[in-house]
């Protein structure tokens, strides 16, 4: 291309060719410039930022020649934009961009972004389940979806050996245990389930990963700790199959590991509480029932919480002690709900189950109970009560001695269908000094039946408005129309009534214990002779409802 210099030929200026100011001045700019002819697309000059930025020009050669007006290619590690401008019918530019740097940068935030997704999803996933063994193939899935080809998550020792699941892609998951000692063949395993930070993965060597890990061929190999609650909750080991795991990849693998191991130790925590509730609950769950001699005893329990199989009502059948002793029923109701009520409830079934051992009769036990609650130094700690002394009498009848402590008295229905309430009275256990006991004694002719129940019955709150009592006057009606019916039918079609009336809203726990008389006044035994207690134990069980 040839310079000009200014001249005036009439009114219009023309220039007069000067290559060298053209080149000093492309070369003063910035903005890397490639000036082209455009017939043959001849490069005819690059100044100096484009040689800085392209030192060899001809490897842009098939993106200038393409016939776009823009392109964006990576040479020598940068990322080049250009683009393209006409300056005359022969000649064209093109001006040319480093984009590096802005490729970094979106690439880094893209990389980010996926980090931060990963990290939510692994979060939300993880803690969605308090199921430790859920918890173990959910980490695994995610590492393998994000991480690596392959995961295997280890448990700590538990009685000499540990636990591993293994997932590995487009395979499924596998489960297994493995000596404690095998440990120490996995590279770092052993220091980082003692405690100790992890092995960075560019010292381990992944060839030595035992067989038993059922990696196969590996080319890098990751071992990170789960952090859990003062201790490791197991390790996290991750292969690659080709490749090395980037300072980047052992980041991110780490802070994922530090949320499942949380996420484990959690589960492992409310597994060892659900065992211990479990074993506590044991003691306290209403007792199975039995049927004695052809005598009806049928129980039903419901906690007022779903999540909760105890509470603070109760019920409790307790053999004869020896031939011709008494069977002893109790029902009660301890104040509040919940875990507190079902400790407190523990306490006063087995305080009853020792003062029977004695032979102390329903009131005696009542006001020895009452004495160990106040003596217990803990306020608030009463309970309402009704206890019973139970013994065949002549013509198949059964005999009730009954007293109570601040508790709804039990309720007797007859075989004509009229509903008896048992005259009996007494003040709070645990709450005065000096206890008032009035009991009484009531006999069940053959089919008739006597009802104890907790006042969580007649409180229960429902109706049109949601919130009248199922009160004392529904109950009796609700009875009565139990006539001939076995005491389990007649437990259930009650709790069904109160049940209805509640429609689903809350409740306080609501216990029932109902004795019928046999029908048959000949008593039948298994061994066909004569029984030498009021009541033999039959073996087969009675339906228990909860």
């Amino acid at each position: 291309m040839t310079g000009q210099s200014p001249a005036l030929a009439g009114d219009v200026r023309t220039l007069v060719p000067a290559p060298a100011l053209l080149r000093a001045a492309l070369d003063a700019a910035s903005e890397a410039v490639l000036l082209c002819s455009t017939p043959d697309d001849t490069i005819l000059l690059v100044n100096a930022a484009a040689a800085t930025l392209v030192p060899d020009v001809a490897a842009l050669h098939g993106a200038l020649t393409a016939g776009h007006d823009t392109f964006t290619v990576e040479h020598a590690g940068r990322h080049i934009a250009g683009k393209r401008r006409v300056l005359d019918a022969d000649h064209h530019a093109w001006y040319l961009r480093d984009r590096t740097e802005e490729v970094n940068r979106a690439a880094a935030l893209s990389a980010e972004r996926a980090r931060a997704a990963f990290l939510a999803e692994s979060g939300r996933r993880l803690s969605a389940s308090l199921h430790q063994g859920r918890c173990l193939r959910t980490t695994a899935e995610l590492a393998v979806a994000h991480l690596a080809d392959a995961a295997v998550v280890i448990l700590p020792p538990d009685r000499r050996r540990s636990t591993w699941l293994r997932l590995t892609t487009g395979e499924r998951i596998i489960e297994g245990s493995v000596p404690e000692r095998e440990l120490s063949e996995v590279p770092g395993l052993v220091e980082v389930l003692g405690g100790f930070p992890p092995i960075p993965s560019r010292w381990l060597d992944a060839a030595q990963a035992p067989s038993w890990l059922g990696l196969g061929e590996i080319g890098a190999l990751l071992v990170t700790p789960l952090p859990g609650n003062a201790a490791p909750a197991g390790a996290l080991i991750l292969a690659k199959r080709e490749g090395r795991f980037s300072t980047d990849d052992e980041i991110l693998a780490r802070v994922f590991a530090a949320r499942a191991g949380a996420a484990i130790s959690a589960a492992g925590l409310y597994r060892e509480q659900v065992d211990t509730a479990a074993v506590l609950q044991a003691d306290l769950l209403p007792p199975e029932l039995m049927q004695m001699d052809g005598v009806e005893l049928v129980g039903s329990y419901q906690a007022a919480h779903e999540a909760m199989r105890i509470g603070g009502d109760f019920y409790d059948v307790f053999e004869p002690t020896h031939p011709g002793g008494d069977t002893v029923l109790a029902l009660g109701d301890v104040c509040g709900t919940g875990p507190e009520a079902a400790v407190l409830t523990g306490k006063v079934r087995q305080t009853l189950r020792a003062l029977h051992l004695v032979d102390a009769a329903p009131a005696e036990m009542l006001r020895v109970l009452n004495q160990a609650l106040l003596q217990s130094g803990r306020q608030h700690r009463f309970v309402t009560l009704v206890v019973g002394a139970l013994r065949r009498a002549e013509h198949g009848r059964v005999r009730l001695t009954l007293a109570t402590g601040g508790h709804p008295p039990p309720l007797v229905l007859r075989n004509d269908g009229t509903v008896e309430e048992v005259p009996v009275s007494g003040t709070l256990i645990g709450a005065v000094t000096e206890t008032v006991v009035r009991p009484a004694e009531v006999e069940l002719a053959p089919g008739e039946l006597c009802l104890l129940y907790s006042d969580g019955l007649t409180e229960a709150r429902g109706g049109p408005t949601a919130t009248d009592q199922y009160g004392e006057a529904r109950l009796h009606a609700a009875l009565s129309t139990c006539q001939g019916l076995p005491a389990t039918a007649t437990v259930e079609r009650v709790r069904q009534l109160v049940s209805d009336w509640m429609r689903g809203g809350a409740r306080d726990d609501i216990a029932m214990l109902a004795v019928r008389a046999p029908v048959r006044t000949a008593l039948s035994l298994r061994d066909g002779g004569q029984s030498q207690s009021s009541f033999a134990l039959n073996t087969r069980r009675v339906r228990q409802r909860s």
